[in-house]
C-alpha cells in the first residue's frame, strides 16, 4: 500500500516539477528625429533710390550699377536712429538696403536712409 501511495504522490507531483514557466520581455524603442538648422546671410547694398514703388520694388544705384529688390510685407523702411520713416523714399535719397538672397530673389529686410 505504501508503494502505492508513493506512486499516486509521484503521479500528482510530477507534473507540476516539469511546467513550463514563460517569461515575457519587453522592449522600448524611441527614435528622435534630426533637427534642421537654417542659417541666412543678410548683406546690405548702399547707394542712392532711383526708383521706388512702396511694396513692390526698389533701385538702388550703387557702385555696381543699378540693382533692384523686392519689396516684402515685413520690409522695414528706417533713419539712422533706428526709428521707422513713415515718408515715401524720393529719388536721389541715399541710404544702405539690408536683404537676403541673390540675383533676381533680392528680398529686402530693411532699408536705413541717411538723413
Amino acid at each position: 500500500m505504501n508503494k502505492t501511495i508513493v506512486t499516486l504522490a509521484c503521479a500528482l507531483i510530477g507534473p507540476l516539477a516539469f511546467a513550463q514557466t514563460s517569461t515575457t520581455s519587453t522592449e522600448k524603442t524611441t527614435t528622435t528625429q534630426p533637427t534642421t538648422t537654417t542659417e541666412t546671410t543678410t548683406t546690405y547694398t548702399a547707394g542712392t533710390v532711383t526708383t521706388y514703388k512702396p511694396g513692390k520694388t526698389i533701385v538702388v544705384q550703387s557702385n555696381q550699377g543699378p540693382v533692384s529688390f523686392a519689396l516684402g510685407t515685413a520690409a522695414r523702411i528706417v533713419n539712422g536712429a533706428g526709428q521707422v520713416v513713415t515718408s515715401a523714399l524720393t529719388p536721389n535719397q541715399r541710404g544702405r538696403v539690408y536683404y537676403t538672397g541673390t540675383g533676381g530673389t533680392r528680398v529686402v529686410e530693411r532699408v536705413v536712409v541717411e538723413d
